[in-house]
């Protein structure tokens, strides 16, 4: 990830950057690795070199807020070499790497082992997210300044939640301290129980156990209380239910510092799909697909901007693993290289949801989470990047996919609009 040398012109594109309110015909000049300079036109100039852009949107590169790289310890699954490159495919210039590996990312060893793969490879940037409470059992508190020093972007116990209220409570306080959002998989585990899906019609017809909405929104309500007692940052991840938005809302407006993320299957699937795909485990994640009713105000709140960012939870699976009874196999599915061309054609072509809120959601949106100076042209940044081409067309094939896992529901969907190529500190990613 050294940055380019010399001075490179992104001509002719149309530049969309929300961070700068910027959607219009624009070069981009890119010096020693960032941005120098953004206007209707540059002149060329002596020792340039040129990059025609026309046709192609011109965006801040890409970060994805929530990913499971599983290295260490899982590397049959995917390693930080693999899942930077289907990173890259994807459009994404930069991912925020979850704890849950083995051995667990609670110490500095861990920490440190991550971000020196990802600068090896150099596919992506990785901002790893260390866990709250050492090896995620919700006893004890990590060491938060010790991880901090190492590295860590933020904390969280996904793939668990963070159950107990008081080490919520002082993990809010620690975190605001080194100034580090806590970012929480709601989940009240007594309320989900064995469930394995969505509580509703569906489960009740396919004879499934099913986990309620109100598993997620319970732990939003308390989460959000002990963060306006607190001051403390706090992220809800993967949200998936109407009610748990309007928990998100009402305190925001009340001034809480809350945010929330989405991810493409919930904004795109309903429960319904277990039924329509035969059961197919590629259909099972947690939180669960929902209603209806859950997927169109997920919708709603992604176009006015309630949800301000839209994130993966790419969580890839050995084949052997998701060969299994729907109520054996695990939880989740991958998302890198999927999330922006299922947006872009089912919620942008459409008209559902704007071009600029997608852009946002998947750009400074999470450079603000994350308290990251990314998500931005504006001069002076890193120039990471993303070249987007509206009318590519694909067909979602796993088997060609540069994560090493191939569990999605979206295997053969035909799709307009993908990225084309990703830059980091000004130098074009090659795969």
């Amino acid at each position: 990830m050294t940055p380019a040398k010399g001075r490179l012109l992104i001509r002719g594109g149309r530049l969309l950057d929300p961070s700068l309110g910027i959607d219009g015909r624009r070069d981009l000049l890119i010096e020693d690795g960032r941005v120098a300079e953004v206007a209707e036109s540059i002149p060329v100039g002596a020792e340039v070199e040129v990059v025609e852009a026309a046709g192609l949107v011109v965006a801040p590169g890409l970060i994805d807020l929530h990913v499971h790289l599983r290295e260490p310890g899982q590397e049959y699954k995917e390693t930080v070499e693999t899942g930077t490159r289907a990173a890259a495919a994807g459009g994404f210039t930069a991912v925020a790497s979850m704890p849950n590996t083995v051995p667990v990312n609670d110490n500095r060893a861990v920490t440190q082992h991550i971000l020196t793969q990802a600068a090896r490879h150099g596919y992506a940037r990785v901002h790893p997210v260390a866990a709250v409470s050492k090896g995620q059992k919700g006893a004890e508190l990590c060491e938060f300044g010790e991880l901090v020093e190492a590295g860590a972007a933020a904390f969280s116990d996904d793939g668990l939640p963070v159950a107990n209220s008081d080490l919520m409570r002082r993990a809010l306080l620690y975190a605001r301290h080194f100034g580090r959002p806590l970012m929480q998989h709601a989940e009240d585990l007594a309320l989900t129980g064995n469930g394995v899906m969505h509580e509703g019609m569906w489960s009740t017809r396919l004879g499934l156990p099913g986990i309620p909405g109100v598993a997620e929104d319970v732990l939003i309500a308390r989460d959000l209380i002990l963060a306006e007692e607190t001051g403390g940052r706090y992220h809800l991840q993967h949200t998936s239910t109407a009610r748990g938005l309007e928990l998100v809302r009402a305190a925001r407006a009340r001034g809480v510092a809350a945010s929330c993320e989405v991810s493409a299957h919930h904004l795109l699937l309903t429960d319904e799909e277990v039924a329509k795909s035969g059961i197919s485990t590629n259909t099972k994640m947690k939180p669960p697909l929902r209603s209806e009713q859950d997927r169109e105000a997920l919708v709603a709140g992604l176009a006015d901007g309630s949800i301000e960012v839209i994130a993966s939870d790419h969580a890839p699976h050995h084949a052997d693993e998701k060969d299994r009874d729907y109520t054996q196999a695990p939880f989740g599915i991958v998302g890198l290289e999927t999330t922006l061309p299922l947006v872009l054609d089912r919620l942008v072509r459409p008209g559902l949801v704007s071009l600029g809120r997608v852009i946002e959601a998947l750009t400074v949106a999470p450079a603000r989470v994350l308290g990251l100076e990314a998500g931005s042209l504006r001069r002076g940044n890193m120039a990471d990047l993303t070249l987007i081409d509206l009318e590519r067309e694909l067909v979602v094939d796993p088997s060609r996919f540069q994560s090493k896992s191939r569990n999605t529901p979206f295997a053969g969907w035909k799709l307009r609009g993908a990225a084309v190529a990703t830059y980091l500190a000004g130098r074009r990613v090659v795969l």
